[in-house]
This record gives structure tokens, C-alpha cells and sequence, in this order.
């Protein structure tokens, strides 16, 4: 595995436990429909944000290899489109070396 594939793969599992807790946050307290979440690309300088929907969002994370990205934070050489929304895209790990990273560090 490559230093560079780790290192984003650390990315995405860091925002995406930053997400899961602004879900259980928000499902704790929250009354809305939609609530924010950061993009979960694997790019270090990313902070870019959208609105998601609690079942949207409980869809995504029933896989671990599902992300969600803004468009254009999509990396084709290790992942698939899975899902196109307004906002955001749900992209597949398909890199092994990806894939095994996203699997261990889902919750």
C-alpha cells in the first residue's frame, strides 16, 4: 500500500467519523430533515460542506465502502460513481488497498 493511498484513506476516515458524530448529534437534537456534513475525499485541504438528509445519509453508511463527496472530489483511479444528488456524490472504494483501509476504519 502506497504512503500516499494510506494517507487518504486516513482522510476519508477521519471525515467520516467527524459525520457520524454530526448525525447522532443531530438525530439526538435535531428536528430538521437535512443536516451538514464535510466532504469525505481524501484531499488534506478540503472543507467544503452540503446538505445531506438522515436517510440519505443512513443509506450511505450501511456500506463501508460508500462515501460522499463533492463533485469533483472523486478520485476514478480508486473509486466508482455510485450515486449522482444535487449536492454531493456517493462514491465506491475499488482500490483493494482503499477498500481494506475504508472497511477497517468503519464503525
Amino acid at each position: 500500500m502506497s504512503d500516499q493511498t494510506e494517507r487518504i484513506g486516513a482522510n476519508e476516515a477521519l471525515f467520516r467519523e467527524v459525520n457520524e458524530r454530526i448525525s447522532r448529534v443531530e438525530e439526538q437534537f435535531g428536528q430538521t430533515q437535512a443536516f451538514e456534513i464535510v466532504c469525505e475525499c481524501g484531499r488534506p485541504d478540503c472543507d467544503e460542506r452540503f446538505q445531506i438528509t438522515h436517510a440519505a445519509y443512513r443509506r450511505l453508511r450501511s456500506d463501508p465502502l460508500h462515501f460522499a463527496v463533492v463533485p469533483g472530489h472523486e478520485l476514478p483511479e480508486v473509486e466508482k460513481l455510485v450515486e449522482r444528488h444535487e449536492t454531493y456524490l456517493v462514491v465506491e472504494k475499488t482500490d483493494g488497498a482503499a477498500a481494506e483501509i475504508a472497511e477497517e476504519t468503519a464503525q
